[in-house]
């Protein structure tokens, strides 16, 4: 921990200290961070598709593909967003132990899927390759920005 009146070997003491959430920092935090995400949609869909004339898909019902607008994709990234928000609400409200660590472990996996699943599909390797490189894009926007605005919601408070 980080106590800058510990020396180095003495046991951490651990102190009555609380955190503190600001949820409506957190919460307009997190909507925000979902309007960046579709933002980062959009340029993803236009790269790919405007520059490079590559399609971006997302597989459907019985393994099917269909090719998203580009304001279908932007609402799921900032969907995304909300939820990755709540997530980490819940994580900060239930008191987890390393809350940070969770929800950036978590959403990780979540990430790591969303980039892995357009390579199980049929798609041609291009679309494979666009499709998971817009993922990890909205992916790791989502996760830096929550982090800077969880921390900013956390204060810490000591209990009487």
């Amino acid at each position: 921990m980080n106590d800058p009146t510990r020396r180095i070997g003495q046991p951490y003491q651990h102190t009555s200290a609380r955190p503190s959430i600001d949820a409506t920092r957190l919460w307009v935090g997190g909507l925000l961070a979902g309007v960046v995400a579709a933002g980062v949609a959009i340029i993803g869909l236009l790269i790919a598709r405007g520059i490079f004339d590559i399609r971006v898909f997302v597989p459907g019902r019985d393994d099917a593909l269909f090719t998203p607008s580009s304001w279908w994709y932007a609402g799921a990234a900032f969907i995304c967003g909300v939820l990755a928000t709540g997530l980490l609400y819940l994580l900060l409200v239930a008191n987890a132990p390393a809350p940070f660590r969770f929800f950036t472990w978590i959403l990780g996996l979540v990430i790591a899927i969303s980039v892995i699943v357009p390579f199980t599909t049929n798609a041609a390797l291009e679309s494979q390759i666009a499709t998971a490189g817009i993922n990890l894009a909205i992916g790791i926007t989502l996760m830096s920005i929550l982090q800077g605005v969880g921390h900013s919601a956390v204060r810490d408070q000591t209990l009487g």
